[in-house]
């Protein structure tokens, strides 16, 4: 009997087996298209970072993270604009922060990339956010945004 979400047969599903639970992949399984692009943006700065080799516990943690991330993001916003010009005005400016946050944090990534604990990587980034005038509070927050694509990553330090 195949699950609903592996046709494979076992020798294959244990090669691709990363420590997902089910019900994990069932929560994502109508957001394929968000985690494909999530680790491949992950996998893509790693590449970049001048790491070597992807090894395969690497390639788990991004894949367990991404499915993580996804699972808890919350629900896209309202297609519908507001009512209210200002409040689509907030809403925009709001918008445009938490985008040029994102490029920061990617930027960060290419510092201190996203193998790196919270810990380790405020010891990387500790100079470049001096030497960028970025607080390291805010330059961790845009690489924990930047790994995630989750805004609640930038509650209460830059949003």
């Amino acid at each position: 009997m195949t699950s609903r979400t592996r046709d494979t047969d076992p020798a294959t599903a244990a090669a691709l087996d990363y420590g997902l639970s089910q019900r994990a992949l069932l929560a994502v399984s109508a957001r394929t298209d968000d985690v494909t692009e999530m680790i491949t943006r992950r996998l893509t700065a790693l590449a970049h970072s001048g790491l070597t080799a992807l090894d395969e516990p690497t390639v788990r943690v991004v894949v367990r993270q991404a499915v993580r991330d996804v699972r808890t993001a919350p629900p896209p916003p309202p297609a519908d604009p507001p009512a209210d010009p200002a409040l689509a005005n907030l809403r925009r400016a709001v918008d445009e922060l938490a985008a040029n946050t994102h490029a920061i944090g990617e930027l960060m990534l290419e510092v201190a990339p996203a193998y790196l604990s919270d810990a380790d990587a405020a010891d990387v980034l500790a100079l470049f956010c001096e030497e960028v005038g970025e607080p390291l509070e805010h330059g961790l927050a845009a690489r924990r945004y930047a790994m995630s694509g989750d805004r609640r990553a930038l509650h209460g330090i830059v949003l």
